[in-house]
């Protein structure tokens, strides 16, 4: 697929006033010194401080720059989506706002793509320059994270500075927090050629960080929702219908067997002799098979949302600049 421009560069903010106007600058200074086309996309993420006063600003002064604001504060990975629903690049390149990522490394990148035939490729922080309580969180997820995906070529999934494919941006929905499994999300859609390539990283210059405690909890419910959707997101009645063979199957047997031992017990006179309503194991027979009935019925339920499903965005849009 190509693009109308050479790079497209997505930038998620949210609070980032300071750094702003040097990060504009320094990409700016890349791309001309590469004579690159481009497009710059600030996406500003209900921003409470002028970040969007000073998007504005660099998009009258720079034709290249367009920006996007939302109405309040959505998580980044809505901000990308709207960015990777409006990029025209044929490259298309996602960094942090915050100035830890160098946009110095765009070149290299777009080199990867371009001419090494590459469908993504990944930053890796290999000297971080965060906190121990950033850090130590982050290894573990990316060791879960390539182990349970198979994709064994990256050791840090969710860098913020990553190259791609126009077509591969194009062919992923990313919402809730799934930012950091957009990897995942392109290989489960074909992209396969996914590497990585190590980069500078620096403390952060300007604000603070926007990482909480909730990232733990939000990112292990994602990781379970990115697992279901790359496997059955298109046969949920694989999933559902296994779960409902397994639980139906289980209550099957054991109502044969609660009605077999009634049976034997009653031709061979051995005592006691208890009624089958009497036994906790005929209720927990009966359970099992109503369960299973369910999980039958929700594989049911999800094949016909699948069919009948229709793209939607949730994402509003309050303002916007250079589109």
């Amino acid at each position: 697929m190509k693009g109308q421009f050479d790079i497209s560069v997505v930038i998620p903010l949210y609070d980032e006033e300071g750094s702003l106007p040097e990060l504009h600058q320094r990409i700016v200074k890349v791309m001309e010194a590469n004579d690159f086309s481009y497009e710059i996309l600030f996406i500003n993420d209900g921003s409470k401080d002028n970040s969007w006063e000073i998007i504005q600003k660099l998009a009258l002064e720079n034709q290249h720059v367009k920006g996007f604001s939302f109405n309040r504060n959505y998580g980044k990975s809505a901000a990308l989506q709207i960015g990777f629903e409006r990029v025209k690049g044929s490259v298309v390149i996602t960094m942090d706002a915050d100035l830890q990522d160098f946009p110095e490394e765009i070149p290299e990148l777009y080199k990867m793509i371009v001419e090494d035939g590459n469908d993504l490729v990944s930053g890796w922080k290999q000297e971080r320059k965060d906190p121990l309580t950033k850090t130590i969180p982050t290894k573990l997820f990316n060791f879960v994270t390539s182990h349970s995906s198979g994709i064994h070529t990256l050791h840090d999934f969710n860098c913020g500075l990553k190259a791609y494919r126009l077509e591969v941006v194009k062919s992923v929905d990313v919402y809730g927090e799934m930012h950091r499994y957009i990897p995942v999300l392109a290989k489960w859609n074909g992209y396969e050629k996914i590497v990585e390539k190590p980069v500078r990283h620096v403390a952060r210059k300007y604000g603070k960080t926007k990482f909480g405690m909730e990232r733990f909890i939000n990112g292990f419910l994602d990781f379970l929702s990115v697992s279901f959707i790359t496997r059955f997101r298109k046969r949920p009645m694989h999933f559902f219908g296994t779960l409902g063979l397994i639980s139906f199957i289980m209550g099957f047997l054991m109502t044969v067997w609660v009605l077999f031992e009634k049976q034997y017990k009653l031709y061979n006179e051995i005592e006691p002799l208890r009624e089958i309503v009497d036994q906790p194991f005929f209720f927990l027979a009966l359970v099992l098979l109503i369960i299973g009935s369910q999980f039958f019925l929700a594989g049911f339920i999800g094949e016909m949302i699948v069919i009948h499903s229709n793209k939607r965005n949730d994402y509003l849009i309050s303002d916007e600049v250079n589109t």
